[in-house]
């Protein structure tokens, strides 16, 4: 993995494995009893006659996984400037206690800044899959990177 990233290291078609991380029904529970307690969230029973037959992940929490792998796996050595958003997420299908989420970071787009030449944006879809390869959540969005400084190696 590259030790910093800026705007110029970001290219159409690059991909970015973000690594893996195991995801327990009880961390599902705690994360939906605090933001999202539906009961196909927080219990089991419920949860078992629901449509989806358990506990499932709410979908932010979902997200947030998403954005601690892509923080980790990327972003804590990027020249990153935060987001001014998402263009859109997807919930695929759902994720659950015992599951192995795998992510990867797809550039889709990227442009200088005509106005602040400090800076550049990067669009990507952000891919979640479990231990199935089955599809869990797409995300797309952009990302504000900063230049590769005049004369830095970077």
């Amino acid at each position: 993995m590259r030790t910093q990233w800026y705007f110029e290291d970001f290219h159409v078609g690059q991909e970015l494995d973000l690594g893996e991380r195991n995801v327990s029904e009880a961390e599902i529970i705690a994360f939906a009893r605090e933001f999202d307690p539906q009961p196909f969230h927080v219990d089991r029973q419920t949860a078992a006659g629901s449509i989806y037959g358990g506990v499932i992940a709410s979908g932010w929490h979902t997200c947030s996984l998403m954005m601690r792998m892509v923080v980790d796996g990327m972003m804590c050595s990027a020249s990153s400037m935060g987001s001014p958003g998402l263009d859109g997420v997807r919930w695929r299908h759902p994720l659950r206690g015992g599951d192995t989420l795998k992510a990867r970071y797809l550039t889709t787009a990227v442009k200088a800044s005509a106005s602040r030449p400090d800076r550049g944006v990067v669009w990507s879809t952000w891919t979640a899959t479990n231990q199935h390869g089955e599809e869990i959540c797409t995300i797309d969005g952009m990302g504000l990177f900063g230049r590769r400084p005049p004369g830095g190696q970077g």
